[in-house]
């Protein structure tokens, strides 16, 4: 692990394993790389990139206000400039996967393959569709409201761990109460930033879409999701997929919205093969 100067600011980055290069984008706002913890599974076949985005985790040296599309997209790039790739395979979780979508339609030339995890199109889903979800599966008003505010940025900073202990259910409706122990201890090193959460939501996402540009998108992608994700819910997941030309769609069951912590095998298999299927001609 180290602080890597890019730009105008200090990104924090871990690289271990071999092979072809993927660069994996956290979700958030507010989150950093430790939530992609199980991905270290595929060290054995791939250089694994992990990095906080600017104004996320240990990432530092500029204020929340810079954490645009255009800064977070070009700090990505320079970060795959700075580590000598010419391309690198690109997977993003949910925030990630909207940085991922603005990567791969901004540096269409730099992409092997685009791995989509519980991500969106379109910031309506997580700010307008998520509570209602919620509420239709019989989760508590409470709980409709905390979703509601969390996903406009109107939570105050102290609220942040509490409103995610809060919404763990709905994030992870298949993982038990030990297993939730397990993956919170596993992130124990995990730095959270409420500002960039707060920040990422009331004004970077609000409103956001790129589901009209998906048709430019030409590289090889992968749309994976699970089904019982109420963030980005399957009915989505099948408008990403369709949108973005020759995309491969796998749905998840028995899984919300993190199914590389409750599906673990499943989903480092479909990582694994995906890119797998013509790295040899890209590395070529």
């Amino acid at each position: 692990m180290t602080t890597i100067p890019v730009r105008d600011i200090r990104l924090f980055v871990e690289v271990v394993g071999r092979g072809h290069p993927l660069v994996l984008m956290h979700g958030g706002p507010g989150a950093d790389h430790w939530t992609l913890l199980p991905f270290r599974q595929l060290q054995d076949r791939f250089t694994l990139i992990f990095y906080d985005h600017r104004c996320n985790g240990r990432s530092d040296g500029a204020p929340v206000t810079s954490m645009t599309w255009e800064n977070l997209t070009t700090d990505a790039d320079a970060l795959r400039e700075r580590l000598g790739f010419e391309k690198w395979a690109v997977l993003g979780h949910s925030f990630g996967g909207n940085v991922a979508l603005e990567y791969a339609l901004r540096y269409p030339d730099r992409l092997s393959h685009l791995v989509l995890l519980d991500t969106g199109g379109d910031s309506r889903w997580g700010q307008e569709n998520a509570p209602r979800l919620l509420a239709r599966r019989g989760f508590s008003g409470r709980k409709v409201e905390l979703a509601r505010r969390w996903f406009n940025g109107q939570t105050a900073p102290w609220e942040f761990y509490p409103t995610l202990l809060r919404l763990g259910s709905a994030y992870n409706p298949h993982t038990g109460f030990v297993a939730a122990m397990r993956m919170m201890f596993a992130q124990r090193h995990s730095k959270a930033r409420p500002q960039a959460e707060i920040f990422g939501f009331s004004r970077l996402v609000k409103g956001w879409t790129v589901m009209d540009r998906l048709g430019e998108i030409r590289t090889p992608t992968l749309v994976i999701a699970g089904r019982d994700d109420f963030v980005f819910p399957p009915e989505h997941q099948g408008q990403l997929a369709a949108g973005i030309p020759g995309a491969r769609l796998e749905i998840i069951e028995r899984a919300g919205h993190n199914p590389h912590d409750e599906r673990t095998d499943e989903v480092m298999r479909m990582v694994r093969e995906f890119i797998a299927t013509d790295v040899a001609v890209v590395d070529a």
